[in-house]
């Protein structure tokens, strides 16, 4: 069973959202109802299921709800309709208190601008969350001390945030979040605000934390390439609706529509496919396969697999494998050709 349950959330911004929502449940687009009634959409009858311990992507452009949905899931706002749950308890149903409880325990937030206090050195920017808890000083600071240096920082405990660049600034946010052990950890835009190679240097950071932490990841990006390349699943925001939700390799080889499509368009396939999304699956009646040039795991990507295939023939095969070391499929090359292509 998910995680988290998102169900039918509708959210219009104006004075009387009830009256545009009966048209929106009605059908009528974000324009239509901007143009009759003055209020805005944020969004339109979204459904999501987010399985516990998946990196969830929620991508889409500028003013497409991305944002607005995530902060329904730490109920910064409410929506206008709709149920959302996490582990089966209704967070729309908590008062105040609960909600606060909430939060500190089980929720982590990384923000897009850092979000850390000025005044505070890095031990103190990482242990906060725990000294909101209530955790005496020097739990805390052996809790903050672990998460320092494990987002590579050890060493700079005493150093304030305008001593540090954007990226060992967002590596601080990062450590804050996960030193108060939450299930689920809420990322919006968290790495937009970093030049090209840091961004890519903390999206392989944050991979190689989840590799080993397994929590429940719901992440916000406007960038297809950082969704692909991070997410377990992605769904796609447009006008405040749900267009598509899928795995990376789905997105790419199967977009819901034009939107997706022309998102997807110009997207480094060797990159996002792994030999799953392409292989021949093998039947277990079928004979051993012959002229076999090489072996793969299921997840390697295609990047991984050309250097080898230049190398074959252009009869080659390869086998596909699973963790058991079992064949579960095979592809030819012409199968690579044709899923590099658009």
């Amino acid at each position: 069973m998910s995680y988290i349950e998102i169900r039918n959330i509708f959210k219009i911004f104006g004075p009387d959202p009830k009256s545009a929502l009966e048209l929106a449940k009605g059908g009528a687009d974000k324009d239509e109802i901007l143009a009759k009634t003055g209020h805005t959409v944020g969004l339109h009858d979204v459904s999501l299921s987010i399985e516990q311990g998946e990196t969830f992507v929620v991508m889409g452009l500028s003013g497409s709800g991305k944002s607005t949905l995530i902060r329904h899931l730490n109920r910064l706002i409410d929506p206008t309709a709709g149920s959302i749950s996490f582990g089966g308890e209704d967070i729309l149903a908590m008062d105040i208190p609960a909600l606060n409880a909430f939060r500190r325990q089980r929720l982590g937030m990384v923000f897009q601008r850092f979000g850390l206090l000025p005044h505070r050195n890095v031990m103190d920017n990482v242990a906060y969350g725990l000294e909101i808890q209530g955790t005496a000083r020097k739990d805390r600071e052996a809790a903050a001390s672990k998460w320092i240096a494990r987002v590579g920082l050890a060493g700079y405990e005493t150093k304030f945030p305008d001593q540090l660049s954007g990226g060992m600034q967002q590596r601080v946010g990062l450590a804050r979040a996960l030193a108060t052990d939450p299930e689920v950890l809420l990322m919006d835009e968290a790495f937009s605000a970093l030049d090209p190679l840091i961004r890519s240097d903390m999206q392989d950071e944050l991979m190689k934390l989840q590799a080993e932490l397994h929590k429940t990841i719901v992440f916000i990006t406007h960038d297809l390439d950082e969704a692909l390349k991070i997410g377990d699943r992605i769904a796609i925001l447009k006008d405040g609706k749900l267009v598509q939700v899928g795995r990376p390799e789905e997105i790419v080889l199967k977009p819901a529509d034009d939107y997706v499509q022309a998102f997807t368009r110009d997207v480094n396939r060797s990159k996002v496919l792994r030999a799953q999304s392409i292989m021949t699956p093998s039947r277990s009646e079928a004979k051993p396969l012959d002229n076999v040039s090489f072996t793969v795991d299921v997840d390697t990507r295609l990047e991984a697999i050309l250097p080898q295939l230049i190398t074959t023939g252009d009869r080659s095969i390869i086998a596909v494998i699973d963790r058991n070391e079992c064949i579960v499929g095979h592809i030819h090359r012409n199968h690579i050709l044709q899923a590099l292509s658009n």
